[in-house]
């Protein structure tokens, strides 16, 4: 089932690998022009982001590889393709913004989770650079000494008492 977070948003789907494979340099909230059956599929948590990315296009921001599975009630003609294109809501002013960003820096737009807010469906969408491997090397490092730090500061609490 959905993960319900306090800030009253159902988590569907998350892609934690995005943050590891990427540097993500800014976020948007965009809304999802999705099917019935779909809607009912995702309430069930029945959605992959782990291969999804997103194109912008004649000013129109549209969603490929995501796949949301069939909804288990719905009937043959009443379906939807798995991994059909699926087109993004944002507004004309972040639609500039990304696509500047886009043409400048050479980012990539990639799909973060998917999440239901007051009964939307929406999509957190990421622009970011491709790490490289000396990039992930430092990102283990730094994890690696907070955690060696947190165990020292365990240690000397230890001590203490």
């Amino acid at each position: 089932m959905a993960k319900r977070p306090d800030d009253g948003t159902i988590t569907v789907a998350t892609n934690r690998a995005v943050r590891h494979e990427f540097m993500i340099e800014d976020t948007y909230e965009a809304g999802m022009m999705l099917r019935g059956s779909e809607v009912k599929a995702l309430r069930e948590s029945k959605a992959q982001i782990g291969e999804a990315f997103a194109i912008l296009r004649n000013g129109e921001m549209f969603l490929h590889n995501l796949h949301i599975a069939q909804y288990s009630h719905a009937a043959r003609h009443n379906g939807h393709e798995p991994l059909r294109i699926r087109k993004l809501l944002l507004n004309r002013r972040e639609l500039e913004r990304i696509g500047m960003k886009m043409q400048q820096e050479r980012l990539s737009i990639l799909p973060m989770r998917i999440y239901f807010k007051d009964g939307k469906a929406k999509v957190e969408i990421g622009l970011g650079k491709a790490k490289r491997k000396v990039d992930k090397r430092q990102d283990l490092a730094k994890k690696e000494a907070g955690r060696e730090a947190e165990r020292a500061l365990g240690r000397q609490r230890k001590q203490m008492e």
